[in-house]
């Protein structure tokens, strides 16, 4: 699946939620995912370790959904001028 599809489904899915949420509290279930994300990739299997991955994606993309931004233009940062 491309990103920007992912990052549209995200919005057709849980949009109207996530924009009643609002930025603070989607940035603090992010950041409690990653949180799960760490523990799976320290004490989880694989099947656990995809399970955060994906939330700690939907998570991603309903933050770049609310600030209006494209995770597709923030990945080609990394395509066209990566950090060194």
């Amino acid at each position: 699946m491309e990103i920007a599809t992912f990052q549209q489904l995200m919005d057709d899915l849980y949009g109207i939620q996530d924009r009643e949420r609002g930025i603070p509290a989607t940035v603090a279930w992010l950041c409690e995912e990653m949180g799960e994300l760490a523990q799976a990739v320290r004490k989880g299997d694989d099947a656990g370790r995809l399970h955060e991955l994906g939330d700690v994606l939907a998570w991603l993309a309903s933050l770049a959904n609310q600030l209006g931004l494209s995770l597709e233009e923030a990945a080609q940062r990394y395509r066209d001028n990566p950090p060194r």
